[in-house]
């Protein structure tokens, strides 16, 4: 999403869900949030179909950015603690991963708490429009396969199941923390628990 008003009113529009909800997202709301003239989201996203899918893929970029060093290092298949001769994670393998997911979460609990409240939003709402659960189910799977490549690379013996599971586990930390009835986590409670689930999926 390059073009600069289609990320400022993505960026309103994120910003409306999270604090308003689905029901305060409207294009007139739009505008005002991104100090732009009456009419201009509409010109851009007609419908309230394309608005979220504006909203959507621009999420979708900025988690993606947040998470890159994470994706990176699960992609890159140096050698490292791989079984036999394969490619291994690089720099320290499971350790690795658990300190950049850790990280990863973190953020997404604090700096990116707002846009974590807005996906929330949205994954509701693509249970009811299939033209937004497409969007988002390709979104997700941007993360589940790098999580299998680098856990198949850590010798796991079901790293697609894995992969879903270690995904499925931050989602569960940061549902809990934002909109369920746990505890916020600290730092190190990240760490301990990705270490944990870690270990009894790796040899």
């Amino acid at each position: 999403m390059k073009p600069q008003r289609a990320e400022l009113v993505a960026d309103a529009a994120i910003t409306l869900l999270a604090e308003r909800g689905m029901r305060g997202l409207t294009h007139r709301a739009v505008d005002e949030a991104a100090g732009l003239p009456p009419g201009s989201t509409s010109n851009l996203a007609r419908t309230r179909s394309a608005l979220l899918e504006l909203a959507l893929a621009r999420l979708t970029e900025l988690e993606a950015r947040q998470f890159a060093p994470l994706l990176e290092t699960a992609t890159a298949g140096s050698p490292g603690e791989g079984r036999g001769d394969a490619p291994g994670p690089p720099g320290g393998g499971a350790e690795t991963l658990t300190e950049l997911m850790a990280q990863a979460l973190w953020a997404q609990l604090t700096a990116g708490r707002r846009r974590t409240v807005a996906r929330y939003e949205l994954a509701l709402e693509a249970t009811r429009r299939p033209e937004l659960r497409a969007i988002y189910d390709r979104a997700g799977a941007g993360f589940r396969e790098p999580a299998a490549v680098f856990l198949a690379a850590a010798g796991s013996s079901d790293p697609v199941r894995h992969g879903r599971q270690l995904v499925a586990f931050g989602e569960g930390v940061m549902f809990d923390a934002i909109a369920g009835a746990g505890t916020e986590p600290t730092l190190d409670d990240l760490r301990l628990g990705l270490r944990e689930l870690l270990r009894g999926m790796i040899p």
